[in-house]
């Protein structure tokens, strides 16, 4: 399995919202975990209030399936009560993993 695609996304959550979209994405994995095309997902902290999402698939369908998914459904919902702004995502070519 060869893994060629990605999603980058950055989040900003609103003040005093940090702790609860920390929460808000440890939560997300279960639903990353249930799709069969995404190969690897991962959230992550910057700092207080930025916090990102890098998850990886080996085809566009899978890339395409996930950001139709669960877990995209689930952050638009959580959107207005925890994100200060739209999140940021990119679609991202992976050129090298180890």
């Amino acid at each position: 399995m060869s893994v060629k695609l990605a999603f980058l996304a950055t989040l900003e959550a609103k003040e005093g919202k940090g702790r609860e979209l920390d929460q808000f994405l440890k939560a997300g994995r279960e639903l990353a975990v249930a799709e069969e095309d995404t190969v690897t997902w991962y959230a992550f902290r910057i700092d207080e209030t930025h916090f990102g999402i890098f998850d990886t698939f080996t085809n566009e369908e899978g890339r395409q399936a996930h950001i139709k998914g669960r877990v995209a459904e689930a952050l638009h919902q959580a959107a207005s009560e925890l994100l200060a702004a739209e999140p940021a995502i990119t679609p991202v070519d992976v050129v090298a993993v180890k």
